[in-house]
């Protein structure tokens, strides 16, 4: 049982490290650091899901964004499927930026 907590942990820095190399096209900060990306689930078969939102309902990339994290997701070799769930609820805000993001965008 131990192994298969650690395969999921290290399935989850993997998909962490996916979701850091996208970003968002209006604003130069990854999607992970503008905190867009509300959970990640992996279960034991290595079936990922993710619920993300985006920064407006009226985001110009509504439709490829959420397609590439599903695509970049799916091409790690241990993940089984991979879907990606949009939700506007709770609505993004900046108070969701890492630090990171706010310094790199000069909100702090």
């Amino acid at each position: 049982m131990t192994n298969n907590k650690n395969n999921t942990e290290n399935l989850g820095e993997k998909i962490v490290t996916e979701l850091k190399s996208i970003f968002d096209p209006e604003i130069p900060v990854d999607i992970y650091e503008l905190g867009l990306i509300y959970d990640v689930f992996v279960n034991e078969d290595n079936e990922v899901k993710i619920m993300m939102t985006l920064t407006s309902p009226n985001c110009p990339v509504a439709e490829s964004l959420p397609q590439e994290v599903e695509e970049k997701i799916k091409s790690i070799d241990e993940v089984k499927t991979a879907e990606v769930e949009i939700t506007f609820d709770p609505p993004w805000t900046k108070d969701l930026m890492s630090e990171e993001a706010k310094l790199e965008l000069g909100f702090l």
